[in-house]
């Protein structure tokens, strides 16, 4: 029942993502049953600090990385923050427990030249699926929308009048994001393929699979695989590299930083700051190979 009333909250309330909610329902799982095997404990009332602690040290042993951990506990700092809300416990065991911080790691990204080869020098045939994958990889870089942003685009998404794509994001939160007239042809010329392939398709989303129908996440993330690995030898080679990609390539262009963050949808300044990181080690990066002192201030 508490669990229930949790994913209600973030789903409707909240507004969270399915990937979050699916993450935190099985936190929330895996921390019931390790109450229930460890403890005997059947209920969220019964739940001390001590308990969450215990679990974070079987986490730990069980090798789970620290990034796991800090998104178990940030699910278990919502839920225990509801529950306290509605009077379904007395108190917040989650005051007490520290959550561990970690460095941050700078956003994977394919290089320019890479994104270049791909998107500009490769030949692409007339096909639809062809037409497609070339039409979503420019939409991921051109953009910076994320993955679940680009399987949810319409046809009336499109603005050709003011070139301007309508994107729902987190939270159904809507904003405009600007495309260029390269990038327009090209929206063109996938419609009329589009038109050709499915003259009377059973639904609006702008992009289709093969037989019609909407995207679903798995196929984009293998799209977008198959062809970075073409270019590069990145470990990552996600969708969401293509979104770090746009943001780390405005920032090294001089791109204002409140520019960037609402071209991502970001809700605050500082989800977009990690992005300013990747263009000042481009910067120590040319200092050192170019400047005649650099040696000076290495190890």
């Amino acid at each position: 029942m508490e669990q229930h009333v949790f994913l209600q909250y973030i789903r409707y309330e909240k507004r969270f993502s399915e990937h979050t909610i699916r993450a935190y329902e099985q936190d929330l799982v895996q921390f019931h049953d390790f109450l229930k095997t460890t403890y005997a404990l059947a209920s969220a009332s019964e739940v001390e600090y001590l308990h969450i602690r215990g679990w974070i040290l079987h986490l730990l042993s069980q090798k789970i990385g620290q990034r796991s951990i800090r998104r178990k506990l940030s699910a278990l700092k919502t839920y225990f923050r509801l529950l306290l809300r509605e009077g379904l416990v007395a108190q917040n065991p989650m005051l007490k427990v520290t959550i561990p911080k970690h460095g941050k790691r700078l956003p994977a990204i394919v290089q320019e030249q890479e994104i270049t080869l791909l998107l500009d020098q490769t030949e692409w045939s007339a096909d639809y699926s062809e037409q497609r994958n070339r039409l979503l990889l420019e939409l991921l870089y051109a953009t910076g929308m994320r993955r679940a942003e680009l399987i949810s685009l319409r046809l009336a998404s499109v603005d050709f009048g003011r070139l301007v794509l309508r994107v729902s994001g987190k939270g159904n939160k809507e904003r405009l994001i600007p495309f260029s007239n390269s990038l327009g042809r090209l929206l063109q010329q996938y419609l009329e393929c589009r038109q050709a392939t499915f003259p009377n398709p059973d639904s609006d989303h702008l992009l289709l699979t093969d037989k019609g129908k909407p995207l679903y996440p798995k196929l984009v993330y293998n799209i977008v695989h198959r062809y970075l690995s073409l270019v590069t030898t990145a470990e990552q080679r996600s969708p969401h590299v293509l979104r770090h990609s746009f943001a780390t390539h405005l920032s090294d262009q001089g791109a204002d930083l409140n520019a960037i963050k609402e071209l991502l949808g970001h809700a605050n300044l500082a989800a977009t700051q990690i992005y300013t990181h990747n263009s000042v080690e481009k910067l120590r990066r040319i200092y050192q190979q170019a400047h005649p002192k650099a040696t000076l201030h290495q190890e």
